[in-house]
């Protein structure tokens, strides 16, 4: 019996080894150790031997039978290997965009705007600035005449970080706090734009995206009136868009700025004729303006007995995608190659 057993456990290792797929490796191993084995027919036959036979056969059998188990296991573990990376490549997507031909990279149509802008104000006597984007509730806030509990608060859709104590820092809503660092760090006169990323809590959809980008522009100096904020948007609305765009004022309301306005611009797509995008109004409307609080100015450090001062901001986003004619914000965050080409 146990040159048998030599044999069947030879031969068993050997007759897993060549399977190929895991249903064979199946009927293999029914074949091998089920109850309709040559291995279990082996066993019923123990109780017939001599008992030292009857111990050194069955520790044989055992061992037979172990040595098949342990073959089998390994070569399922194979087997399974295998089938899976079958399935995976059979299920693999190629999501490589396929270029024709070198191409030369080129700049992001959001960062396109910004450099944009910044050369226009710049040209306008205007010096840039920048901040952090992680800021504390007093200069995002307190500093922008947000008493706490104020109303105006619920307008920003506040993304806060755990950090320190609780709604005390938090990624900022708009660039506005640059223009109070900027207070605090240089004294009038200051002609000054802020443009950066900005974070808010929207759901993202043709017009709003979570993040987003916008540019500020301040100015404090002696005697600036409401005629100088006037003055100072036309000019870059005509430098930016060209001549034939014009800006008004709407009378509005923000913590920051009294009195303060919303600022429209000619519709760009129909230039004042009356179009769907603008509600054939005319009018699209770009940002936020108006004098600048004095209670902001003296928490910027700066004597509002002494000086007057105007502040502006919009998003650049929308300004591409009105300068541009695009129909979807989310579009310009994609990163579809065939949409960035064409800018």
């Amino acid at each position: 019996m146990i040159e048998q057993l030599e044999h069947l456990e030879r031969d068993g290792v050997e007759a897993v080894a060549a399977t190929t797929d895991l249903d064979e490796l199946r009927a293999r191993e029914s074949e091998l150790l089920g109850k309709k084995s040559q291995l279990t027919t082996l066993k019923s036959g123990l109780g017939r031997l001599e008992p030292d036979e009857r111990r050194d056969a069955g520790a044989r059998l055992n061992e037979c039978r172990r040595q098949i188990e342990a073959a089998v296991s390994a070569r399922r573990s194979e087997l399974e290997a295998e089938a899976r990376l079958e399935r995976l490549e059979a299920e693999r997507l190629d999501l490589t965009e396929v270029i024709d031909g070198p191409r030369l990279g080129h700049l992001h149509l959001v960062t396109q705007a910004h450099d944009q802008l910044e050369d226009t104000f710049v040209g306008m006597g205007f010096t840039v600035a920048e901040g952090p984007e992680i800021e504390t509730e007093w200069y995002n806030f307190g500093a922008l005449n947000f008493p706490p509990g104020h109303p105006a608060r619920a307008m920003y859709d506040t993304l806060y970080v755990d950090y320190g104590d609780p709604e005390s820092t938090l990624l900022r809503t708009h660039t506005s706090p640059v223009q109070m660092r900027v207070m605090e760090q240089n004294e009038p006169p200051i002609y000054v734009v802020c443009p950066g990323r900005v974070f808010r809590s929207d759901t993202p959809d043709a017009s709003h995206m979570p993040v987003f980008h916008q540019i500020e522009g301040l100015v404090v100096d002696r005697g600036i009136t409401m005629a100088d904020l006037a003055g100072t948007l036309d000019e870059f609305t005509a430098a930016y868009f060209g001549r034939d765009i014009h800006t008004r004022l709407r009378p509005s309301y923000f913590p920051f700025t009294e009195p303060s306005a919303e600022f429209d611009i000619t519709c760009v797509i129909c230039e004042g004729e009356g179009c769907r995008t603008c509600g054939r109004t005319g009018w699209i409307e770009l940002g936020g303006c108006g004098m600048v609080h004095p209670n902001v100015l003296r928490n910027g450090g700066i004597d509002p007995e002494i000086y007057t001062g105007f502040a502006f901001g919009f998003g650049t986003d929308r300004l591409s995608l009105m300068r541009y004619g695009i129909s979807d914000l989310r579009d310009m965050f994609s990163n579809d190659i065939r949409f960035l080409r064409q800018f």
